[in-house]
């Protein structure tokens, strides 16, 4: 079954071009160590909540942007192992400094539990 990596982050509203860019080139990557989908979702219509909210989760301020993406594995076992090729793959440094502050990014992995789609 499928594993998900998914992640809320703040961009700077400026730098948008630039994060789309970096997660372009980071897309072969993932892929050549098997993921099979990388979405990048720039937010739009990310309301403020009363207890919590997306902004919150990453200290958002005014002048960034909340990003919201996932990356779908084969298996949490290929997701593992990609990780660690990552982290030792010298292209990875290549992408220099981040069009973001990473401290404040949320991140976590998840197990499908519904997976439904009109095709």
């Amino acid at each position: 079954m499928s594993y998900i990596d998914g992640f809320v982050v703040p961009v700077p509203t400026g730098n948008k071009e630039k994060y789309r860019e970096m997660a372009a080139a980071a897309w072969p990557i993932f892929k050549e160590f098997g993921a099979l989908r990388l979405v990048e979702c720039w937010g739009d219509d990310v309301p403020d909540g009363k207890v919590t909210d997306f902004k919150r989760a990453v200290a958002a301020q005014p002048e960034e942007t909340v990003v919201f993406s996932w990356i779908v594995w084969p298996s949490k076992e290929i997701r593992d192992a990609a990780n660690k090729k990552m982290h030792d793959d010298p292209r990875m440094k290549e992408f220099g400094d981040l069009p973001f502050d990473g401290k404040r990014m949320v991140y976590g992995g998840f197990e499908l539990l519904v997976d439904e789609s009109i095709s």
